[in-house]
């Protein structure tokens, strides 16, 4: 609030926290110098007390104490020193991954976390995790070809979801990577430990001269449970060890090593996300998760840093993460309507009007049976309605061949266009190619037949929206969370409205350069200064802008 050019007084504290020492330039009135000075984030801000009220000054010297240490100082209600964007979070994360800033563009499936996306992250000193799931072995290899290529020993890395209808899948996709040298993958939807998972963690471990214990791959696990947590926080169960030695991936003294190594590096609480999710608030997910990793490190001696995924869209959300104490924060669905991710022209258009609302809740693709559910866009597409009738189909129903007639027809004119049989036909030769093993289990039995055909639907929905298929607009499965819809409101009016405008890493920059400024608005606020409204938001900069800025 403003009274005239000056900051309203009556929030301040009684007394002066010490004293301002000038250096030249007086200090200002108003909220612009404030806004303007909260902004220079290599500056401090002080807030003096003056003759006409209190003002702002962006340099000069802040003396702490009761005695004014001359005629010339002025006192000091309240100061906010610099604050770079890249201290935020935690710096063993940033080291551990040799960037510049704490920030994750994570891993959306069939390559919507693109190899453009991931480049972008990369060239601005942040990790980009490639969305290999859902993709063929031959496609993951060719963007481990070009990500090794174009980036060097810059950090990257590619997703492992959990995959329990087709382990083979997942197997087949750790030995890639250990073949090809990836040295760090995220892992998700996971809703236990794997023996895939666990080789690809512990294989290759040395120990230091010092005793250090050298892991050279790097988990990333998101989860949203804690009791899934607990699985990632600890060190791999005794049994598990012993399978891992058994086949040949340990000796019995990487053995021992790998006992006192928790699962993961890092560990993202993944709130209220697109795709997979449980839809938890962040600001009781995020702090029950570090509570447990403080729980799990007093019992097993190492720490693990904890990241925040799920509605991180906007400065303030960002630096609410940071501010909760999360070492990283990892963006998602505002990847998707950017222009390196692999959605096409016409789905990022959809994403641009999406409002806060416009999500809900459907059947997923790879663990359908199960009944897990993705959240998805609602607005401009039919999917989640199709995909929920589908799953009520399955749990009714014993085979294919059982459904009602005008059940059938609908399936056959709505969702496949093509007979049953050609569905099923299609269905069988893309699982003859990825897992051969699923083909066998459907011939033999009718109910997973008639699953495996739903799937295919459910998967190729996503592949139709990447593609940006005309001719199936309404069968589009969106990922989306409701962070998107945020995002909009906060672009609005603004160059990064129009999605054609909305580059990866000038997003990025936007989010952990605003919370930054946000965060130290705070610090002032935490003083007892009563803030303008103009100092507590951060609209999108220009990459010129934030040139500036940093």
């Amino acid at each position: 609030m403003m009274t005239g050019q000056t900051l309203n007084p009556r929030l301040a504290p009684p007394a002066s926290a010490g004293w301002w020492l000038p250096d030249g330039a007086p200090p200002r009135p108003g909220a612009g110098p404030l806004t303007e000075a909260l902004q220079n984030l290599n500056r401090p801000v002080f807030i003096v007390d003056g003759p006409a009220g209190q003002a702002v000054a962006g340099s000069g010297r802040a003396v702490l104490g009761e005695d004014a240490p001359g005629p010339e100082a002025w006192p000091l209600r309240a100061w906010a020193p610099p604050l770079a964007a890249d201290l935020l979070g935690d710096a063993a994360f940033r080291q551990a991954h040799d960037l510049r800033y704490a920030c994750v563009a994570g891993s959306m499936a069939n390559a919507i976390a693109s190899e453009e996306l991931v480049e972008a992250m990369a060239g601005e000193g942040m990790l980009g995790f490639f969305g290999a799931a859902g993709l063929s072995l031959e496609r993951v290899e060719a963007a481990i070809d070009r990500l090794q290529r174009n980036l060097g020993k810059r950090a990257f890395g590619l997703n492992l979801i959990h995959s329990p209808n087709e382990p083979a899948l997942e197997a087949a996709l750790v030995e890639l990577y250990l073949r090809r040298g990836v040295h760090r993958i995220e892992a998700s939807a996971f809703l236990g430990l794997t023996m895939p998972l666990l080789r690809y963690r512990y294989a290759g471990l040395k120990q230091a001269r010092d005793g250090t214990i050298l892991a050279p791959n790097q988990i990333m696990a998101k989860v949203s449970r804690l009791e899934v947590a607990s699985k990632f926080l600890a060190p791999p169960p005794p049994k598990m060890l012993a399978a891992l030695v058994e086949e040949g991936t340990l000796d019995a003294r990487q053995a021992e090593w790998a006992s006192r190594l928790p699962v993961a590096s890092d560990l993202t609480a993944e709130a209220d996300s697109g795709g997979h999710t449980d839809n938890q608030p962040a600001f009781t997910l995020l702090p029950t998760i570090l509570a447990l990793r403080d729980e799990m490190q007093a019992r097993h001696g190492h720490s693990v840093r904890v990241g925040a995924a799920g509605g991180i869209a906007t400065p303030i959300s960002t630096a609410a993460a940071f501010a909760m104490g999360a070492a990283y924060v990892v963006t998602g669905s505002v990847n998707q309507a950017c222009v390196e991710s692999g959605s096409s022209p016409i789905v990022r258009e959809i994403l641009a009007k999406a409002g806060p609302a416009d999500v809900t809740m459907a059947p997923a693709a790879d663990m359908f049976e199960m009944g897990v559910q993705v959240q998805v866009l609602k607005w401009g597409t039919m999917f989640p309605v199709k995909a929920r009738k589908l799953y009520e189909l399955y749990r009714a129903y014993d085979s294919l061949e059982s459904l009602p007639p005008e059940v059938r027809t609908t399936l056959e004119k709505d969702y496949l266009r093509c007979t049953l049989e050609e569905a099923w036909a299609s269905t069988r030769a893309f699982f003859e190619r990825r897992d051969p093993g699923q083909v066998a289990r459907g011939e033999a039995d009718p109910k997973h037949r008639m699953a495996l055909v739903f799937r295919s639907y459910l998967g190729q929905s996503s592949r139709w929206a990447n593609a940006g298929d005309p001719t199936r607009r309404v069968d589009y499965q969106i990922w989306c969370g409701p962070a998107m819809g945020a995002f909009n409101q906060w672009v609005q009016g603004t160059f990064l409205e129009p999605p054609a405008q909305r580059q990866a890493a000038v997003v990025a920059l936007n989010l952990m350069l605003g919370a930054a400024v946000l965060t130290r608005a705070s610090w002032l606020r935490t003083q007892g200064v009563e803030l303008p409204p103009e100092a507590t938001r951060f609209a999108p900069r220009t990459p010129d802008q934030l040139a500036r800025l940093r």
